[in-house]
């Protein structure tokens, strides 16, 4: 190492002794205004600069202090050492230059050897700076990995935010368009943007293909089929089937328009606002200018500065985590489904009984004169022509909880569970996309130095060697890009993974419908079964509606 001070304008790399890019200009700081020139005006040895590497940002090129002082803390020196040094380390905007960084290390090194922290003993240190102990190097780069408060990774977000982003009314208009060809309608209403427009499903297909062009990293739900899939739901009739498609759509609109990376999309805005006969050719012409959010998105480039040292662990954990909740939450929208059905069904029968009560009342038969002298039969059967009114309300109050169960309960569940899926299938694309490129990639780089090399080693026209040349590089660039690629789709992936979380809380709002629901309807089926057994009494007496059971017990 070379120990003779030199011009700090120039300062050297030991290992290459040409001129770095070091900042040695005077700077204002917190505790000098105008410092001294710097004391660290020799060759910084090869180890400095690994560390700086390492742990600088690589927006622009300075070490956060809260990474240094994560370092500060690797160093096993007391507390009031560490404060010692932190004192004599210059940063400005919470951020160190180079130079600064440089100066920690070797105070921080001294005084691993025992000696007491100070510039002066920098100026004395004619020997080379010595190697600080600083752990495992390796470990190093996670210090700046792990995500602050304000990094781009954090997604802050509440469920409450999340869904006030928008809410999005998904209606069927009634008649059928189309001369020959007869299409469905929908008209959509959008509360932030407060317009609505009217789709088809087309429109809606079109919509949700380039969405997944342009965010093929994100959280795209699926959608609905377009028709009535033929020996799947051969039960279902025409009518039930588009109303389960209109509700599916309004659950992908809604979880579109309410995703934090969407919602103000032009491609979204176009979807929900134009009002032209042609939104497909501005859907697509929109998608177009823009390209893929790899192309747009600030953070594309930087992705792999940001992510945390153990990014595959903690996405195949929280994968996991999310498989399970997703098979649960399935369990639990088919129990909620047949409980929603069987209300219905209840409906159904207590209107059927009343009216079987009414047919029976309203027979006209004549009462043999052999049970005409003992049988109250004649009075009671004119009774029971009136029991239809309240059995056919208690149907309507059945019917009415069989809609709420459905709406407020089925729905919500089946909204978080089209999220859960779509999670899914987002973690397959970058599984079976992504990382399947990116391997292929290697691959055929790997055959063609392989040709690369039996090209030098048996001579060729010089020709179809640049040409391989040039398909190296090129293909060396395309690796590169997908690289890149790579560890963006795992930016994406760890954002959403955190919308997921953020949405576990509906939770607490599923089950307080499904209570409400249940309360409400048994509150006013109640009703309604008192009011008949008040009526019951009146017509037939106390004594026949309180009788002993007919068959011992």
């Amino acid at each position: 190492m070379n120990n003779n001070p030199v011009n700090c304008s120039r300062d050297y790399d030991a290992a290459t002794s040409t001129p770095s890019d070091a900042d040695c200009s005077p700077a204002r700081t917190h505790n000098n205004p105008t410092p001294h020139a710097a004391p660290l005006s020799r060759s910084v040895p090869p180890y400095y600069r690994e560390v700086y590497e390492a742990i600088r940002s690589k927006i622009d090129e300075r070490v956060q202090v809260e990474v240094f002082q994560r370092l500060l803390s690797r160093t096993d020196l007391p507390s009031a050492v560490q404060g010692q040094i932190a004192e004599h380390v210059d940063y400005t905007d919470g951020f160190l230059s180079k130079l600064s960084l440089y100066k920690a290390l070797a105070l921080i090194a001294l005084a691993q050897q025992g000696k007491q922290p100070s510039p002066k003993l920098l100026e004395n240190c004619i020997q080379g700076f010595p190697k600080p102990q600083l752990g495992e190097f390796k470990d190093l780069q996670t210090l700046r990995m792990q995500p602050t408060q304000d990094s781009p990774l954090t997604v802050s977000q509440t469920l409450g935010k999340l869904l006030a982003r928008d809410t999005v009314q998904v209606e069927l208009i009634p008649e059928k368009k189309g001369l020959f060809l007869k299409h469905v309608e929908y008209q959509i209403t959008s509360q932030h943007f407060k317009i609505s427009v009217y789709r088809r499903y087309s429109d809606f297909d079109v919509f949700h293909e380039l969405l997944l062009q342009r965010f093929a990293y994100r959280m795209v739900p699926a959608l609905p089929p377009k028709r009535i899939l033929k020996g799947v739901l051969t039960s279902m009739s025409e009518r039930d089937f588009i109303e389960g498609r209109r509700r599916a759509l309004g659950r992908f609109i809604n979880l579109v328009a309410r995703h934090p990376f969407f919602s103000e999309d032009e491609l979204v805005k176009t979807f929900l606002t134009f009002n032209g006969s042609d939104v497909q050719v501005k859907m697509r012409d929109a998608c177009k200018k823009m390209g893929d959010e790899f192309m747009t998105n600030t953070m594309a480039t930087l992705a792999k500065e940001y992510l945390p040292a153990d990014i595959q662990a903690q996405f195949s954990s929280s994968r996991e985590l999310i498989r399970n909740i997703h098979n649960s939450f399935h369990k639990l929208r088919d129990r909620a489904e047949k409980m929603a059905e069987r209300s219905k069904e209840n409906a159904t029968d207590l209107l059927m009984f009343g009216r079987e009560l009414s047919t029976l009342g309203s027979d006209g038969s004549p009462i043999p004169s052999l049970a005409s002298s003992q049988s109250t039969w004649g009075i009671l059967r004119q009774s029971l022509k009136g029991l239809s009114v309240e059995f056919a309300l208690l149907a309507d109050k059945g019917a009415q909880q069989g809609r709420r169960e459905e709406d407020d309960v089925v729905e919500k569940l089946n909204l978080f569970l089209d999220l859960l899926q779509s999670y899914r299938d987002l973690c397959e694309r970058h599984e079976k996309g992504v990382l399947h490129e990116h391997q292929r990639a290697l691959q055929k780089y790997g055959m063609m130095k392989r040709q690369m090399m039996n090209a030098t080693v048996q001579p060729k026209e010089q020709v179809s060697v640049e040409q391989l040349e040039s398909r190296i590089v090129q293909q060396e660039n395309a690796i590169q890009t997908m690289e890149l690629r790579n560890y963006f789709s795992l930016f994406c992936l760890h954002q959403e993974t955190q919308l997921i979380f953020t949405y576990l809380p509906i939770t607490s709002h599923i089950l307080g419908a499904f209570v409400n629901s249940q309360v409400q309807g048994h509150q006013e089926m109640g009703a309604v079964w008192n009011d008949l057994q008040q009526k019951l009494g009146c017509l037939f007496g106390v004594d026949e509606l309180q009788s002993p059971p007919l068959t011992p017990k």
